[in-house]
């Protein structure tokens, strides 16, 4: 069994996903927020998308974190390393729960998961897929200074855009604060 690892950011904890978190992602996928990541969702289609979370870590040895304030532990989103069948590379995948938009949260987390997949797990290169009408995506792709590297036709999610991340070499000297 994969030992999910615990981050932290100034401001947040990613943590294993748990049934805890279950409420809240059923609301979040029930919500038409949901509409660029395979929602809106009914609970039992919410409860297979928390399995994935947790399976995607056994399969893969890496996965998407729940993502809770640390002053308060709410869970606020569901970030990390992502790479299921059918997608074009690794990416680096943020949903937000309906309520936490407009923080900073998702590129706060995100950073500190790319950090993780460069310096933990090797990864030399990982992008970014943002549904075109999402402009809120696409902001935060570019806050981390990610820039668009084409588009991917997926079978269910349809197009997307590919927003490629500065590899390590690239931050060499300056480290993950040459994001922000």
């Amino acid at each position: 069994m994969t030992q999910i690892p615990t981050l932290t950011t100034a401001r947040l904890t990613l943590r294993a996903p748990e049934l805890a978190d279950f409420p809240t992602i059923a609301d979040f996928y029930a919500s038409e927020r949901s509409k660029h990541v395979g929602g809106p969702a009914t609970a039992e289609q919410s409860w297979r998308m928390l399995a994935t979370e947790l399976g995607h870590w056994q399969l893969r040895g890496f996965g998407r974190w729940s993502v809770e304030e640390t002053a308060t532990g709410t869970l606020c989103g569901v970030i990390g390393a992502w790479y299921p069948l059918g997608w074009p590379e690794p990416e680096i995948g943020w949903d937000l729960m309906n309520g936490f938009e407009g923080n900073g949260y998702a590129t706060e987390a995100a950073l500190a998961a790319l950090e993780y997949t460069y310096e933990t797990l090797g990864w030399t290169t990982a992008i970014s897929l943002v549904s075109p009408p999402n402009d809120e995506s696409r902001k935060v792709a570019r806050r981390m200074g990610a820039t668009r590297d084409g588009m991917f036709e997926h079978e269910r999610y349809g197009t997307l855009e590919i927003w490629r991340h500065r590899s390590p070499n690239d931050l060499a000297g300056g480290g993950m604060e040459a994001y922000a």
